[in-house]
């Protein structure tokens, strides 16, 4: 474990394990570093990785207000100053984060995981945020997390139960270890959609990224995040998707060789190779 000084003069605490390359995890939301002891684990024989928990949980500095994804990015800007790394990962927000960093970043490689982006009115919902915002406010983190779930996972059964019911069943949620993580950052959770929203456009907005990347989605996963890879795709000069068989929007956290054998591919293989997905159509043009 090492600190080092964000731009603003916060303090990160950098978690590193491993030997070779070195590769940076950006987690998601909801969520610290924790969640992704699996993944690091299936890595590190190949890559140093390093970790950090965002601002506003655990071992991590307080937010700035007003909260923008420029602070994420001066931050994983500091991490690959000091590791010397030019390739990061990133999981849903977190993916959003390594996206927007990588329009001014000296990033080289990056692999992104059910990316929750607005493109020209398609892609990740918003119309929850309202009452997800109410929700928190009345003091109701279990009602805020039930209808948060239902907007990412749609598809999943039980977000077409009545409110009421899926608020009871988080209310359960809510007593796990991890539940009480996603329950304690929920309006965390909120703050970032709204910046997801608040760059919502064309998927243009993306082609200036030079960084080879790895477009990735769970097939069991909201189809709307493959939706979206698709979309990047077409306009990213050197990206290739990737859909995971059987991987839920968590699936980067449960880590099964379909997902890191392809990921250490990618980042260990030189030039534009293909890992197991299809060549973007910008690199057919």
């Amino acid at each position: 474990m090492q600190r080092i000084t964000a731009p603003d003069g916060a303090g990160i605490v950098l978690h590193t394990t491993g030997t070779g390359p070195g590769l940076v995890v950006v987690h998601g939301g909801g969520v610290t570093i924790r969640e992704y002891r699996r993944l690091v684990a299936r890595l590190a024989d190949r890559f140093t990785v390093h970790l950090y928990n965002r601002r506003g949980r655990a071992d991590a500095a307080a937010r700035r207000d007003p909260y923008t994804v420029e602070q994420e990015i001066d931050d994983l800007g500091a991490v690959l100053t000091h590791t010397g790394a030019r390739s990061a990962v990133g999981h849903s927000y977190g993916a959003f984060v390594v996206l927007r960093a990588a329009l001014r970043l000296p990033l080289e490689r990056i692999a992104v995981y059910d990316t929750p982006l607005r493109l020209a009115g398609r892609g990740m919902p918003t119309a929850f945020l309202d009452p997800a915002e109410a929700a928190v406010r009345a003091g109701d983190p279990a009602r805020a997390l039930a209808i948060v779930a239902a907007a990412v996972d749609p598809q999943n059964p039980a977000s077409r139960l009545p409110l009421a019911v899926r608020t009871a069943i988080t209310r359960l949620f809510l007593r796990t270890e991890v539940g009480r993580t996603m329950g304690e950052l929920v309006g965390m959770t909120l703050a970032e959609s709204r910046q997801i929203e608040a760059y919502e456009g064309p998927a243009e907005q993306y082609a200036g990224i030079t960084a080879r990347t790895l477009l990735i989605s769970g097939a069991k996963a909201a189809p709307f995040f493959t939706e979206t890879n698709d979309m990047l795709a077409a306009v990213l000069p050197h990206a290739h998707t990737l859909r995971v068989p059987g991987s839920p929007h968590n699936g980067i956290a449960v880590a099964p060789p379909t997902l890191t054998t392809p990921l250490a591919a990618f980042f260990t293989t030189p030039g534009d190779h293909e890992v197991g997905g299809d060549k973007s159509d910008a690199e057919h043009r």
